[in-house]
């Protein structure tokens, strides 16, 4: 479990860090959908490289086999780099990154609690809810100082 809470916060540090760097980067540019097209091609081409060098090119002969609306994951990461590198130079990295957040923590109880996307089942309790609210109000604190 060490490991996979490890591996997530080190992908929570680049959530933020990716914003900064698209966003500069189309701002360099003058164009955040060229960055982000730029950004997803880098993304393809380590992600190919990494499915070359294990199992993964089993996978791709059972991609007929899966429900096509998972597909909608890429449309998902598509929004999220365009609206993040367009919207982070005007309204701010750290104020982007906590709307994104909130809309993280709400979308999460919501998925956990009704088993959505087949995810494992976690009731939304009081007291999680609670926690949820806290970790809200946490980030919401950040943003004010």
């Amino acid at each position: 479990m060490t490991q996979y809470a490890a591996i997530m916060l080190a992908a929570g540090i680049g959530v933020p860090v990716l914003a900064a760097l698209n966003a500069a980067l189309g701002k360099v540019i003058g164009s955040p959908t060229v960055a982000a097209v730029i950004l997803f091609a880098i993304a393809f081409a380590s992600s190919a490289l990494v499915m070359l060098t294990g199992p993964g090119t089993e996978a791709i002969a059972r991609l007929g086999q899966a429900p096509k609306h998972l597909l909608l994951a890429g449309v998902l990461i598509a929004f999220y780099v365009l609206s993040i590198t367009h919207v982070a130079p005007h309204f701010g990295v750290g104020n982007a990154v906590f709307f994104v957040l909130l809309g993280q923590l709400v979308s999460t109880a919501a998925i956990d609690h009704f088993g959505l996307f087949g995810a494992q089942v976690t009731p939304l309790t009081w007291v999680r809810a609670g926690g949820i609210a806290v970790m809200a109000v946490g980030v919401a604190i950040t943003q004010l100082a």
